[in-house]
């Protein structure tokens, strides 16, 4: 296994934070108008983008649930 990242705790919990972001936008898209899913869309792939980073910084299958 390789090395963890110097900054583990708060990479973790920043993963975990943008997940449980990501699940609760899912919900809320599917209850919305046109217009918000949009935005709501975006916030997600902006939240997914930080995920793969955070990813990255650590071993293969990881954050893997």
């Amino acid at each position: 296994m390789s090395e963890l990242s110097e900054k583990f705790p708060e990479y973790s919990i920043m993963y975990k934070t943008l997940s449980k972001q990501i699940k609760e936008l899912e919900k809320r898209k599917e209850n919305s108008q046109e217009s918000e899913i949009k935005k709501i869309e975006l916030k997600i792939q902006r939240y997914q983008t930080e995920l793969n980073k955070i990813k990255k910084r650590f071993p293969d299958g990881f954050f893997d649930e």
